[in-house]
């Protein structure tokens, strides 16, 4: 029987759907640099999984690269489509995968690996890459050591309903090789209505009562009208793997 954290977990990991379109206003890209030492350059077959609205697909695409999108909520997927129309999306999850095996090159899943049981995952994306193929996790996290984002990331902690972003990279284990990790800081210009679609659609906010959820977005914009931002400072990590053997 799941236990209360792992049913306020799976909650949350259903809620993206209904918050698509801030999702898409919201959430930041992904810079280039941190894309090109997730995937390789020879990479031909690159599944995004875990795709959401396809903030990474959009970096993943390349001349003679086929990008396929995987992600589980038909709200995501409806969206996704509406802003890569020529990008194939299925539904599935890191568990599942729609795809034979050893058919592509590279697997990246960004901003999700947290919501998949890597006991599963982990042999279902081995399945699906080819001998020697690769795969990348990555993250935007706020920087905090600017000021006013650590105010911010104050606030939001007094609203988190459970620990929903533990990185599980340690379980990423055979037949992958040794977890390489690399950092990248960067700015991402965004008005304050975008920081606030950006706090609106996390999980636990989307998830919060009507009232409480105005409350925590009364806050951010109280902190946003008295700093002015108008960049939001990120670190971005990224590790990857390479397959070994089956």
């Amino acid at each position: 029987m799941a236990t209360a954290e792992e049913r306020e977990r799976q909650r949350q990991a259903g809620s993206f759907g209904a918050a698509a379109d801030t999702y898409e206003r919201g959430r930041p890209p992904y810079p280039p640099e941190a894309v090109a030492w997730l995937v390789p350059e020879r990479a031909r077959g690159v599944v995004d999984l875990g795709a959401g609205t396809g903030k990474l697909t959009r970096a993943l695409r390349a001349p003679g690269r086929e990008v396929i999108a995987v992600e589980p909520s038909a709200g995501m997927r409806e969206r996704f489509s509406q802003v890569l129309p020529g990008v194939r999306v299925l539904e599935g999850t890191g568990e599942s995968i729609p795809l034979p095996d050893s058919s592509v090159d590279t697997v990246v899943c960004a901003q999700a690996w947290h919501w998949v049981d890597p006991r599963r995952a982990v042999p279902e994306i081995a399945r699906v890459l080819r001998t020697g193929g690769r795969l990348g996790l990555v993250w935007n996290s706020r920087d905090l050591s600017a000021p006013w984002v650590a105010g911010l990331e104050r606030i939001l902690r007094d609203y988190a309903a459970a620990p929903t972003e533990d990185r599980q990279v340690d379980h990423v284990g055979a037949p992958f090789g040794p977890v390489e990790r690399q950092d990248f800081r960067w700015s991402h210009p965004m008005t304050a209505e975008e920081i606030l679609d950006m706090v609106a659609s996390r999980s636990y906010v989307i998830t919060l009562e009507h009232a409480t959820r105005e409350e925590l977005l009364g806050r951010v914009r109280g902190l946003l009208d008295a700093k002015r931002p108008t960049e939001m400072p990120y670190v971005t990590e990224g590790y990857r793997a390479e397959l070994e053997s089956l």
